[in-house]
């Protein structure tokens, strides 16, 4: 099953290379390490997935997947300056993302009690209500960085080969 794992992660992996269209030399795959852990209510999500990816050198990571809840979030919507506050209690519904050396791109979506949705770039802010159980896997072989496109405006991703 884990063999299985990395395969649809390698390949997802390469179809995000090719729709950002990179150039062929930054399309790769690579195997990968699995890391779980759960944060405790209160914890602020955004936080404390930093502090995991710095306090473990990760260099090249992405959610594999996140379930558990929120009592309030901070969400920045498309082409906006800052994040808007929903309040909970919320479930969280989807948590995406890659990060490295310390920064995210991450995109999250919450759920109210009437199951009506929210969701954007995952800001500082969203505090666990009462889990959050997070599967990473760790790209050993590459390093993802940021740097800003001139097209986007935005730093984005830059995939490379350790």
């Amino acid at each position: 099953m884990v063999k299985d794992l990395l395969l649809i992660m390698s390949f997802l992996l390469l179809c995000l290379s090719s729709a950002l269209a990179l150039p062929s030399s930054e399309q790769t795959t690579s195997g990968g390490r699995y890391h779980a852990l759960r944060l405790s209510p209160g914890q602020d999500l955004k936080v404390e997935l930093t502090r995991y990816i710095k306090e473990h050198e990760l260099k090249a990571c992405s959610v594999v997947t996140c379930v558990g809840s929120l009592t309030e979030a901070n969400i920045r919507y498309a082409n906006e300056p800052g994040g808007s506050l929903v309040e909970g209690p919320l479930e969280i519904v989807s948590l995406s993302g890659c990060g490295g050396l310390g920064k995210w791109h991450l995109h999250l979506s919450v759920a109210d009690k009437t199951g009506s949705m929210r969701g954007g770039h995952l800001m500082d802010g969203c505090l666990v209500r009462t889990t959050a159980e997070i599967v990473l896997v760790e790209l050993p072989e590459l390093q993802f960085d940021r740097v800003h496109d001139p097209e986007s405006g935005y730093p984005e991703l830059k995939v490379n080969r350790r």
